[in-house]
């Protein structure tokens, strides 16, 4: 983190081109599984909670989005089409594809799922992009409170030396929704997948 908040800071000095330039950065760092949640903490510090939360949004958006392009893209490899042609493969991609939304809704309101390798694992997972931008809104209340952690610690360098913002009842709160989410994913996707692979005929 300590290379990206000099950029984080240059960036801050460039007036109206700073949202701009902030979030053709988030979309390199969801390209390049970066540390999305500095950039995130530091748009807090550096644009405010509600203005910070719409530009991290939006950006974490399009990242996102950048992802699942080229996500497809990489499905198409032969590398890739042998992986996911195993059965236990294809009925986890079916169970995920079954019950696309609700579950990628879930995953993306838990703080405890990394946002950039979300991006790609759902990606691969064979989704219909509709069901996947939709299911963006469950990053809302996780930016929201990072960016006002962000804003209350006020400094991009001080978070790259590694102070820590202060963790309230709201922190805490939706750690617990988090780790809610994640258990019931994660049912749903075990449910859905033995269903699929109980419908596959059996190995000669």
């Amino acid at each position: 983190m300590g290379w990206l908040a000099p950029i984080v800071l240059k960036l801050a000095e460039l007036g109206p081109w700073a949202p701009v330039l902030f979030g053709l950065l988030y979309i390199a760092a969801a390209l390049t599984l970066a540390p999305a949640f500095f950039l995130t903490v530091s748009a807090g510090a550096v644009f405010g909670v509600w203005r910070g939360t719409l530009i991290v949004f939006i950006a974490a958006s399009l990242g996102a989005s950048a992802v699942y392009a080229i996500g497809a893209r990489l499905a198409r490899l032969r590398w890739m089409r042998w992986l996911m042609g195993d059965s236990r493969v294809a009925a986890v991609r079916s169970a995920i594809a079954g019950e696309s939304v609700w579950v990628m809704f879930l995953l993306r309101l838990s703080p405890l799922v990394p946002y950039t390798v979300l991006n790609y694992a759902l990606a691969l997972s064979g989704v219909r992009y509709t069901d996947y931008a939709v299911a963006l809104v469950g990053m809302i209340p996780a930016i929201v409170m990072y960016t006002y952690y962000g804003k209350v610690v006020g400094d991009v360098a001080a978070l790259a030396a590694g102070v820590s913002p202060p963790r309230g009842p709201e922190y805490y709160a939706l750690l617990g929704v988090g780790l809610i989410a994640i258990i019931i994913s994660t049912t749903m996707i075990s449910r859905a997948a033995r269903r699929a692979t109980e419908r596959q005929p059996p190995n000669p």
